[in-house]
């Protein structure tokens, strides 16, 4: 059964079931002992410009991003990034629709209403799946209203490197029982200049709009709503040869719930759309003309039950259903009428998953959870026999997997089972040890399995493989926090025991192939902080080695030491702060994969912060980045194709910026 028929018999029986389940209880008086909480919070970014919201997370040392052009930052987690980092929007799975991730899940973050965002490296919960290398999580908190019916927020501001300017608002109108809100923002940005002076292919325009409301019964009952509209116009990338002139995503979700027994259920449904475009043509000269038109198309529907059976046990239950769908076709020639390649062949994945997890407290100090998720997916290419290219030349998707890996079988199911074990000891007041185990399954991506891009030069060949294994990654954990008085530190190490790890790589006729591979990644990583009065004073580190155990070579993509030092102050409202960035040179490479550029050189980069109340509702935020203008860039970026600047080994960051934005609340 197709998985639209079963989202549609599910919202029947939801329909029906729903209204027995609110009134089956009174409101829980306790939470359950479940609780979905993440290993770092990230504090919400003040209204300074920034390219995109995921950039927040650059000060995180587990997290590296690669660049490609001025939006589209794709981060990498603990060495592992692309479909091993899952990106959920309140919750919900946008995905998406270009196949060289010029649009990775992350730029659908919005930049009109700034989310809390939330890096998961271990799985202590499977409600949104297994974590195989990280989840990011973003979070749109609801207004907030005080003594009135209306709030909202304005704010202004610009950077001088690239010519930056930002502005974006909010209103809302109700109570925090009821209410509704209006959100938009526009933001832009010339091509900036890198710490030599060099001019990065890095200009963008982003313009978003979005509605939500949210209501709540005397009962519990909530009900909440948002309809989104994103488009990203003219989109630079000096790591590509192609630009993006036109990217637009539009996101419907419902969500809603209620107490029930002792904990609540919740049931959210989404659907989100992308359509994207990118050419050699429009914002460039090329010598060879490009276009290729590319959609995904996300349904998805999920319902949780959260119970606390005792004072001691809670557990969790749930169900969640995904249909998706990829296209994309590239077309060439003189008028750009000729197709050249089925990119993406109209492939479908639909996706069941179902997942059980518990959590009991065995004595006061020690606390065991565990969990256990199995996922259905199925995956076929509906558009694989479409012929392309002409004459001699003439091919289609099937006949390319065919040549390149002999494979004729298509359509894949896949079973995957994930499990996990978490285990907490408080052995002394304000000191706890934790140990986590877990098994993560995942199905290969669109691109791995069914990418069919093709040219008349090998090495711009690149070709998904529909023979690949699922990548099972079996990890433990190890974590000790603590705290004595201001003093507060949680230093952890890892390993990743991967079983057919994919493997994006070369063949001996320099086609871009994948296959699969044996893996183990190693990870430390360690932070300490420290408070007095008005100072704070924090300390992250991260590092990571991984290695293909087929060959006992370095896997690619892997990113050096990391080391972040921040100080803080504050006082009566007043911030500022200085950030400290550092990375050791990489040369753990592997240059035959194509994905490393070469090796990598280290960088130490200083960024200031501030905050300043000017008046009650309004304040000034200002940065400086990159304070002494240096030229540097992080290992994982991509490779600058950029013609203007070839000598650029990647696409290197921005030079000194300075970043301000005056910000209005009521």
């Amino acid at each position: 059964m197709k998985a639209v028929h079963r989202l549609t018999l599910v919202w029947l029986a939801g329909g029906v079931a729903l209204p027995l389940v609110s009134v089956a209880g009174e409101p829980a008086t306790a939470l359950p002992l479940i609780q979905v909480t993440g290993d770092r919070w990230q504090s919400p970014a003040s209204e300074v410009l920034v390219p995109e919201p995921v950039a927040r997370l650059a000060g995180d040392a587990s997290v590296s991003l690669s660049r490609m052009g001025g939006r589209g930052l794709d981060p990498i987690i603990r060495g592992q990034g692309r479909d091993r980092v899952d990106v959920l929007l309140d919750g919900i799975r946008v995905e998406g629709a270009c196949p060289n991730r010029m649009d990775p899940a992350t730029s659908r973050l919005s930049s009109a209403l700034t989310p809390l965002l939330d890096v998961r490296t271990t799985n202590q919960t499977l409600r949104w799946g297994p974590i195989t290398g990280g989840q990011i999580m973003a979070t749109t908190a609801a207004p907030r209203f005080a003594d009135g019916v209306f709030t909202g927020h304005l704010t202004a501001g610009g950077s001088d490197n690239g010519s930056g300017s930002i502005i974006n608002g909010s209103a809302a109108l109700g109570n925090d029982r009821s209410w509704v809100r209006l959100a938009g923002g526009h933001d832009k940005a010339d091509d900036y200049d890198d710490g030599d002076g060099n001019q990065i292919r890095s200009a963008f325009t982003n313009r978003e709009g979005r509605l939500d409301a949210g209501w709540t019964a005397d009962n519990g009952f909530y009900l909440q709503g948002l309809l989104r509209r994103q488009q990203e116009r003219d989109v630079k990338y000096a790591g590509s040869g192609m630009d993006a002139p036109k990217t637009d995503t539009d996101i419907a979700r419902l969500t809603l719930g209620s107490p029930v027994g002792s904990g609540d259920w919740k049931l959210v449904a989404w659907q989100a759309d992308v359509d994207h475009r990118m050419d050699s043509v429009s914002l460039r000269t090329s010598g060879m003309a490009m276009v290729t038109d590319s959609q995904t198309r996300t349904q998805g529907l999920r319902l949780t039950l959260d119970q606390t059976a005792s004072a001691q046990t809670g557990w969790a239950t749930g169900l969640d259903l995904e249909r998706n769908n990829w296209a994309a076709e590239r077309f060439g020639g003189d008028d750009l009428a000729m197709l050249t390649s089925v990119i993406w062949p109209d492939v479908d994945r639909d996706r069941v998953g179902l997942f059980a997890e518990a959590s009991h407290r065995l004595t006061r100090h020690w606390q065991l959870g565990g969990g256990v998720r199995y996922d259905r997916v199925e995956m076929s290419p509906d558009s694989a026999d479409k012929p392309f290219g002409m004459g001699m030349m003439s091919n289609s998707a099937a006949t390319i997997y065919q040549q390149v890996y002999g494979t004729t079988e298509l359509e894949q199911t896949d079973h995957n089972i994930s499990a996990f074990l978490d285990s907490r000891w408080q052995f002394k007041p304000g000191h706890a040890l934790e140990v986590t185990a877990s098994r993560s399954v995942r199905s290969p991506g669109v691109t791995e399995r069914y990418l069919a891009s093709w040219s008349m030069m090998p090495a711009k060949r690149w070709v998904g493989n529909p023979a690949l294994d699922t990548e099972k990654h079996h990890k433990l954990e190890l974590a000790l926090e603590g705290r004595e008085g201001a003093l507060s530190w949680r230093p952890a190490i890892w390993v990743d025991q991967v079983a057919d790890f994919i493997l994006r790589t070369r063949n001996a006729d320099q086609l871009s192939v994948y296959r699969n591979v044996d893996a183990r990644l190693l990870g430390a990583e360690a932070e300490v902080s420290w408070h007095h009065g008005p100072w704070q004073l924090a300390s992250t580190l991260a590092t990571v080695r991984g290695t293909n155990r087929d060959s006992n070579s370095a896997l690619p993509q892997i990113p050096p030491l990391q080391f972040s030092q921040t100080l803080d102050w504050h006082n009566r409202g007043h911030q500022l702060g200085i950030e400290w960035q550092l990375a050791r040179r990489q040369d753990r490479v592997d240059l035959g994969s194509g994905q490393d550029a070469d090796t990598s050189p280290g960088y130490g980069v200083i960024n200031l912060t501030g905050l300043h109340p000017l008046m009650e509702g309004l304040s000034l935020t200002w940065a400086v980045d990159n304070l002494f203008d240096k030229t540097w860039a992080p290992h994982v970026s991509r490779a600058n194709t950029d013609p203007f600047n070839p000598e650029a080994i990647r696409v290197h960051e921005p030079g000194r910026t300075l970043r301000a934005a005056l910000t209005a609340r009521w």
